[in-house]
C-alpha cells in the first residue's frame, strides 16, 4: 500500500474537517455547486466520481472470466455473500440499529435516508482496494483478478434490482429513473469508457503501458476521492455539528456486516476445503463495499445534503483500519484454517 492508502482514515477526517469549515465560512459557494445538476445529477460531483471510478476499473481484465472453473468453490462463496448475504445483511443491521435501537438519536426525517445510505454501500463488491487486500494476505492473484471482473459484469445488472427491492422494503420510495440512470452513468459507462482505454493501451504498449498509465491515473483518482468528500462534507457540516455522534453511530452496523460477512466467506471456504490463499482474497471481497459507486448513487437519489450520502461517506472513513484488521485476522489464522484443510484430507 501508498502511504496515501495506508493513511486514507486520517485524509478522510482532514477532508472533514476542511469540509465542515469551508461549508461554513462559504456557505454560498456550495450552494452554486449544489444546483449545478441536470436530471437530479450534480455535475462537479459526476466528474469527480468519474475520475475515481474509471482509474480503478482499467484494472479489470474481463479476459479472466475464462478462468473462473479453476477457483469454483471460492467463487461459488464469494458469489454467495457479495450478493445473497451483504445486501441484505445490511439492510437488516440498519433496521436494527438506525431504525429501532438509536431511532431516538438521529434526526427523524433522516432515518428512512441513513438507512438507504447504508443498502447502498454494501449492495456492490469493491473494485480496486480488494487487490491491495488480496496482496497483502498473499492471495491467489488470478483468483481476485477473476472474481472481481465477475462482480462487475453482475453489477451492471444486478445493482439497481437489490437496491430498489431493499429500499422498497424499507419503504423508501424507490426513483426508478434516478436509479437506472446512475447504474448507467456510474457502472455501465465507466466499464465501457476503462475497457476501450484498456484495450487501446493494450495494443500501443502492452501490460507495461497499462502499468504506467495506472501509476499516473491512481493519484487522480484519490485526489477526486478526498474532494468529493470535502464537498460532501462542506453540506453535511452543520447537522454534523449538531450530532457529532451521527457518524458512530452509522459505524456501529458497518463495522458488524464487515467482520460478519468476511468470518462468513472465510469459514465457508474452510467447510469446503478451498486453499487458504483463495479464501482469505474471498472473505476480503465478500465484505469490502464499492463506497464510489454507493456515493455516486446516493447523491443521485437524495442529494447531496442527504442521509444517505453522510452514511455512505461513513464506510470510506472505516474502510481502510478495519478492512487492515481483516488482513491481520486472516494472515494469523493461517495455520488454524491449514490444520482443517489436513484433517478434511486425511
Amino acid at each position: 500500500m501508498s502511504i496515501f492508502e495506508r493513511y486514507l482514515t486520517v485524509w478522510v477526517f482532514l477532508c472533514i474537517v476542511v469540509g465542515i469549515a469551508a461549508g461554513h465560512v462559504a456557505p454560498d459557494a456550495f450552494q452554486m455547486i449544489s444546483a449545478a445538476e441536470i436530471a437530479k445529477v450534480n455535475l462537479p460531483v459526476a466528474v469527480l466520481i468519474w475520475l475515481m471510478i474509471i482509474p480503478m476499473l482499467l484494472r479489470i481484465d474481463f479476459a479472466a472470466l475464462r478462468g473462473l472453473a479453476a477457483h469454483w468453490r471460492g467463487i461459488s462463496v464469494t458469489l454467495f455473500v457479495n450478493w445473497a448475504v451483504k445486501p441484505f445483511s445490511m439492510a437488516l443491521l440498519g433496521w436494527l440499529f438506525i431504525g429501532y435501537l438509536f431511532r431516538g438519536y438521529p434526526p427523524a426525517d433522516q432515518i428512512d435516508s441513513y438507512i438507504a445510505g447504508l443498502i447502498l454501500l454494501a449492495a456492490a463488491p469493491c473494485t480496486a482496494m480488494v487487490f491491495v487486500w488480496s496482496n497483502l494476505t498473499r492471495g491467489e492473484p488470478h483468483f481476485t483478478l477473476s472474481q472481481v471482473a465477475l462482480n462487475d459484469a453482475i453489477m451492471i445488472v444486478a445493482f439497481a434490482p437489490i437496491v430498489g427491492f431493499l429500499l422498497g422494503l424499507s419503504a423508501i420510495t424507490v426513483p426508478w429513473n434516478t436509479l437506472v440512470l446512475s447504474v448507467v452513468l456510474y457502472i455501465v459507462v465507466p466499464v465501457i469508457v476503462a475497457q476501450l482505454i484498456r484495450k487501446t493501451v493494450l495494443n500501443t504498449g502492452g501490460q507495461i503501458a497499462i502499468d504506467k498509465l495506472l501509476s499516473r491515473l491512481w493519484p487522480v483518482s484519490l485526489v477526486s476521492l478526498l474532494a468529493t468528500l470535502v464537498l460532501l462534507f462542506g453540506f453535511q457540516g452543520e447537522q454534523i455539528l449538531r450530532q457529532p455522534f451521527i457518524i458512530a453511530l452509522l459505524a456501529i452496523p458497518i463495522l458488524i456486516q464487515v467482520y460478519f460477512n468476511s468470518g462468513l466467506a472465510y469459514l465457508l471456504n474452510r467447510i469446503l476445503g478451498e486453499q487458504h490463499c483463495v479464501a482469505g482474497p474471498s472473505a476480503l471481497i465478500g465484505a469490502s463495499n464499492f463506497f464510489e459507486l454507493a456515493v455516486a448513487t446516493a447523491i443521485s437519489l437524495f442529494g447531496i445534503q442527504s442521509g444517505a450520502a453522510l452514511s455512505t461517506v461513513v464506510g470510506v472513513l472505516i474502510e481502510v483500519p478495519v478492512m487492515l484488521s481483516v488482513v491481520k485476522i486472516v494472515n494469523a489464522s493461517s495455520a488454524w484454517y491449514e490444520r482443517g484443510l489436513i484433517q478434511k484430507s486425511n
